[in-house]
């Protein structure tokens, strides 16, 4: 299996990535909100019908 961040074989311990340094780049573009699931923004869904803060 290649390592998602830079294409090395990756290794058992850091698995999917091929070292420490690959899965902290990866950590790190979670914590800046870089991986995003297209949808639509939250401000333009309707109000959900089970929300008591109405």
């Amino acid at each position: 299996m290649a390592c998602p961040i830079c294409g090395k074989d990756s290794v058992k311990e850091y698995r999917p990535f091929c070292s420490k340094r690959c899965a902290d780049i990866d950590l790190g573009r979670w914590l800046r909100g870089s991986y995003v699931i297209p949808g639509i923004p939250l401000e333009d869904l309707p109000p959900d019908e089970t929300d008591d803060s109405r």
